[in-house]
């Protein structure tokens, strides 16, 4: 029997005893060598040969990673440990790092329970290492912590023993103020979360020479710091391996202090559910029951050659087998489950059925799409997965040759179910079709993936920026008249407070939950009892309060009301870019008795008006997509560095030493930095590293605002005059 074969039959032993279940993903900030430590677990679980460890990177499973040195996938992989004599079943998420893919990450952190968080000894917390601490804690998911490269202390930096502790702990510290920082939104995190080297929840050491120590492995084989420096100094890594390998120090680290799916579920649940807290549903969910009903929370969708299409997902609830019929949520009608399996990094293993508690990957789910919930008995969905940046490029995609053009438009449209943080707008007549993502690197991918796995052959546009529109005054209050003059609304606008516009984004906010429930949020987010109580509508992060009283055939009007309203939020009446931010007000209605007179031609026109105009009376103005900067680089190139910023009308906020590299940060305009990469190279002669993240949309710059807004009619190939009433800009 194979290695492998083994590892699969231990696996299916040990899914039946949640308590003995880690369901984990790694994360941190590109580069800071996830997939390498991955690799190291991988070989020490006897997946992958110790040789190759660190050089394989067996989770990058896809041509593209193994290319470009960066994770684009979360990798999912099921291995065991025996810890304190009790072998324990690891399901492993190798998550992302570059901001471009952040969406991987944040879908990941629904399906575990446990994030090990990995840190550059030398680099320390970065933005991108915030934003993961940020996504894990916002999904009750419990960190840990391992401080990697602390070999490049060592050799590179030549620090002692006291200046390689202080930096440790320095780093340690930065993570706590963070975890700190964010724990303290959350009434229902009561332990301390922050992690320390005394509890155990801290380890240090190095991914590509796969040694690593904590202090429960320090005091066990009786290693100290000047052991490792010794033998780092002498080149004796092979010994420094042999003594404490890391595989080791991190996977006992994982199974003692992640909690298993039994002492998670009660207290995840209600953060990812809003169903009935007291139904017998609840309870199976809260006590991992493996006979009850079915609840599978679908995290990743990916396709397979052979397989097709793979779900890949936590099971809550019940257990998953061969021939169930499921529901999927927000679908009609049931799919039927053709296979269940386990993921061993590229390979899917079958098995036969897959208990509560455990990650699955299963077959036969077509109408599945990342974030659905499956379930054997209808149910309230899960939360819709928040994820923290809206796509801020876009760019076209026209196949070469129009034989090619269905089969384009059926993989546009399995990009779109496999990655939501994609937006795809498929135009069938002109057979231009337009993806928006996170950032360059993300759509390139995407194209790219088309090209070779599918060999459809693509023309690509260039990239192009995505804007927002939002109004910066109150509105007085604006009169829509219907086409045929019988039906009347009256609508006033204002900006909306931006703590009530995070509330929404984050998902604290929206129409599925219950009334009260909204209401409080609201209202925590500072919005007035009165008009929190007459939300009518959420679309998008704009909010519609309905302030009428006993108006007749309101009620069912309304529905109409609100499409009218939802086509002017999506075309704002600057450049039908969407508008964001913005709460409106319907004061009153006149409409006419006969159904047949405030139908849809008469009604959505109507709406559509008033609300335009009211934006315009409320002074919209176009919003740019930012982002925040940072930049590593000598002193020497600071300057040439700090220029490249500033050129692209952005703004240096802070230079300050670290390490022996001059760090500087600043924000700028998404559509300023599109070739960002190939100028700062040749501007410091290749020695910057850099990193970019979204940092939401600002208002443009007046003298600009014209001339953008034009730039984009014209691309949209609209008319080029704007209405007079928008003299302002």
């Amino acid at each position: 029997m194979g290695r492998r074969k083994k590892i699969v039959q231990e696996c299916e032993r040990l899914m039946d005893t949640p308590e003995n279940i880690r369901n984990i993903a790694i994360a941190a900030h590109v580069d800071h060598g996830k997939t390498t430590l991955s690799d190291n677990l991988l070989a020490g679980a006897g997946m992958i040969s110790e040789g190759t460890a660190g050089e394989q990177l067996a989770m990058d499973t896809k041509e593209d990673e193994q290319e470009r040195g960066i994770t684009i996938d979360a990798a999912n992989v099921s291995m065991t440990h025996e810890y304190e004599e009790t072998n324990h079943l690891i399901n492993l998420i190798d998550t992302p790092g570059h901001v471009d893919f952040g969406g991987d990450v944040t879908r990941a952190m629904r399906a575990v329970d446990g994030a090990l968080v990995v840190v550059d000894a030398v680099e320390g917390a970065m933005p991108q290492t915030e934003t993961v601490l940020r996504q894990a804690l916002r999904e009750g998911v419990k960190p840990t912590l391992f401080i990697n490269k602390v070999d490049r202390l060592i050799s590179e930096l030549q620090e002692g023993e006291e200046e390689m502790q202080e930096r440790l702990l320095g780093v340690i510290a930065d993570v706590n103020e963070l975890i700190r920082g964010m724990i303290e939104e959350m009434d229902d995190i009561n332990d301390d979360w922050t992690v320390s080297v005394e509890d155990g929840t801290v380890g240090f050491g190095s991914a590509l020479y796969k040694w690593g120590v904590s202090m429960p492995s320090m005091q066990r084989t009786g290693m100290s710091f000047a052991d490792i420096i010794e033998l780092e100094q002498n080149d004796k890594r092979d010994e420094l391996h042999e003594r404490t390998p890391l595989s080791d120090v991190v996977l006992d680290m994982v199974c003692k202090h992640f909690p298993n799916p039994v002492d998670a579920q009660p207290h995840r649940v209600p953060r990812i559910w809003r169903g009935d807290a007291e139904s017998e549903l609840a309870e199976d969910m809260r006590l991992v029951n493996e006979d009850g009903d079915v609840v599978f929370m679908v995290t990743d969708i990916s396709m397979d050659p052979h397989a097709g299409e793979i779900a890949t997902g936590r099971v809550f609830s019940g257990t998953l087998e061969k021939g169930q019929d499921l529901f999927v949520s927000g679908t009609a009608g049931k799919n039927r489950i053709q296979s269940v399996g386990l993921f061993m990094g590229s390979e899917r293993e079958e098995v036969e059925r897959v208990p509560a508690g455990n990650i699955a990957s299963v077959t036969g789910l077509r109408d599945a799409i990342a974030g659905s919930t499956v379930s054997s008995e209808e149910m309230t969905p899960f939360e819709s997965i928040e994820h923290i940046s809206e796509p801020v490029i876009t760019k076209s995609v026209e196949a070469q040759s129009m034989d090619d053009l269905p089969k384009l438009i059926e993989t546009l449209q399995q990009v779109a179910k496999e990655d939501p943080t994609i937006q795809i707008e498929i135009n069938e007549d002109t057979g231009e079709h337009l993806i928006s993502g996170q950032g360059e690197l993300h759509l390139e991918v995407i194209t790219q993936r088309i090209e070779k796995e599918q060999g459809i052959p693509v023309n690509t546009g260039e990239p192009i920026v995505v804007y927002r529109e939002q109004p910066q005054e109150e509105s007085r209050e604006v009169e829509g008249v219907s086409p045929n003059r019988h039906n009347k609304f009256y609508i006033s606008i204002h900006p909306m407070a931006q703590d009530i516009v995070d509330a929404i984004q984050r998902g604290e906010v929206s129409m599925d939950m219950p009334e009260l429930e909204r209401r409080e949020a609201l209202q925590d987010a500072g919005m007035e009892k009165d008009t929190s109580q007459n939300v009518e509508h959420i679309h998008g992060t704009n909010i519609l309060i309905d302030d009428t009283k006993g108006i007749q055939h309101l009620n069912e009007t309304m529905e109409l009301v609100i499409e009218g309203l939802s086509e002017a939020l999506d075309d704002g009446p600057l450049a039908a870019e969407p508008v964001q931010g913005t709460l409106l007000r319907l004061h009153d209605a006149r409409l006419h008795e006969d159904t047949i007179h405030r139908g849809p031609a008469q009604v959505i026109p109507a709406v559509r008006e008033a609300v335009h105009h009211a934006l315009i009376d409320g002074e919209i103005r176009l919003l740019e997509p930012i982002q925040n900067v940072r930049i590593d680089v000598p002193s020497e190139h600071m300057g040439a560095a700090s220029g490249e910023i500033q050129g692209r009308r952005g703004r240096v906020d802070d230079m300050y030493q670290e390490g022996g590299l001059m760090v500087v940060e600043g924000i700028a305009p998404v559509g300023e930095m599109i070739g960002f990469s190939s100028d700062i190279r040749s501007a410091t002669e290749g020695r910057a590293s850099w990193n970019t993240e979204n940092a939401g949309f600002r208002v443009m710059a007046d003298n600009l605002q014209r001339e953008k807004i034009m730039e984009i009619r014209e691309r949209k190939g609209m008319k080029l005059e704007l209405s007079e009433a928008i003299e302002y800009i």
